[in-house]
Parts: C-alpha cells; sequence; structure tokens
C-alpha cells in the first residue's frame, strides 16, 4: 500500500471508531449495530468489513484507544513526582480523575457488565489485549508500591486495591448514588490512597 493510500484507509480508520464511539456511547455493545456504525460514519455496512471484522473488533479498537489516552494521563502526572509516595499517590489520583473527567471512557470499560452479572467479553483475544492495556495504565501504581519496599504480590495486590476503590466510587459518583452518602467520590478517594500509601510505608519501617 503506497503512502498516500494508506493515510486514506487510516482516515477512513479513524471516522469509522469515531462514528462508532458515539453509537457505543448511545446504545452500548449490545445494542449498536455495524449498519448504524456505518450510517453515522457515512459508509456502507460493506464498507466496514474492509477495516474490521465485527462490531465487537470496533468496540476493542475505540476501548483500546481510550485506555492509551487513560495510560497517557497517568504517566504525565507521574513524570511530575520525585518520590515513590508522590508518584504512587499520583498514579492512583490520575487514573481517578480521568475516569471522574470522561464518564463514556468509563462505560466504554465496564463492557462486561453488560446484560447484567455474567461473564461477557470481546473474545479471548481482545479481552487478553484489553486487560493487558489496562494494567499498563496502572503499572505505575505497583512499581511505587515496589519501590516503597512491598513484595511483588503486594504491590500487585495494592494496584488491584486502587483500581477497585477508584472503580466502586466512579460508579457510585456517575449513578449519583453518593449522594445518598453525603460525601465526595474525591475526597473518599483521597483517603482510601493516604491510607494504602500510610500501610505501605508502615510496613517498610516494620
Amino acid at each position: 500500500m503506497t503512502g498516500r493510500r494508506k493515510a486514506v484507509s487510516d482516515h477512513k480508520r479513524e471516522l469509522i471508531l469515531d462514528a462508532a464511539r458515539k453509537v457505543f456511547e448511545a446504545d452500548g455493545l449490545e445494542g449498536a449495530s455495524l449498519r448504524a456504525i456505518a450510517g453515522a460514519a457515512g459508509y456502507t455496512p460493506a464498507a466496514l468489513y474492509f477495516h474490521f471484522e465485527s462490531k465487537e473488533a470496533i468496540y476493542a479498537e475505540v476501548l483500546r484507544d481510550s485506555l492509551a489516552d487513560l495510560e497517557q494521563a497517568v504517566n504525565r502526572s507521574v513524570a511530575r513526582t520525585k518520590t515513590p509516595v508522590d508518584r504512587l499517590r499520583a498514579a492512583a489520583m490520575a487514573f481517578f480523575r480521568y475516569y471522574s473527567d470522561n464518564p463514556r471512557d468509563l462505560d466504554l470499560g465496564f463492557y462486561l457488565f453488560r446484560g447484567g452479572m455474567k461473564p461477557h467479553g470481546l473474545g479471548k483475544e481482545r479481552d487478553d489485549m484489553l486487560n493487558a492495556a489496562l494494567e499498563s495504565a496502572l503499572r505505575p501504581i505497583a512499581e511505587a508500591a515496589l519501590a516503597l519496599g512491598a513484595r511483588r504480590e503486594e504491590a500487585r495486590a495494592s494496584m488491584a486495591d486502587i483500581f477497585a476503590h477508584a472503580a466502586g466510587l466512579l460508579l457510585l459518583a456517575h449513578t449519583g448514588r453518593i449522594r445518598m452518602f453525603g460525601a465526595s467520590a474525591l475526597n473518599l478517594m483521597e483517603r482510601f490512597v493516604e491510607g494504602a500509601i500510610l500501610t505501605l510505608t508502615a510496613k517498610q519501617r516494620g
């Protein structure tokens, strides 16, 4: 493929992904269709198959782009720090703030919960790829924990704890349920992160 043809193909691919994101935001993975995505992009459904084999493939690409933006946001925040404590705090809060500021990206990431609490996915290969992208965005948390003296399994547990706590608070915030507690999701997240830091540093001193 020549450089010009590749540029045209890449441009069409981006148009499809931009249109697909809007359709997925409105209808979710289950409600979306290739026909709707094609119409929003200004193409025929057949034209989509030149770039993507299925709507699941398109969804995976949209979510991968979102996770890449998340990772960049976390890395930018971490780059401004000097100590492991600051790195852990910055990474955890950057993760939280990214999804707090971009609720539609959070919704994209919760595709596994559509249709209830059942095991869903986009196929093993795509799920593995997306899980790896999410882990890469969260890795600075584990790396900071390691620098604070945590064992590898403890560092991964800290990463999982912070992810789970952030996801729960974000879900409460974006559904408005946080109001029943008269609390701020941001403040609760900050308190949790400071507690995690205290636990890690206490173990190091011990």
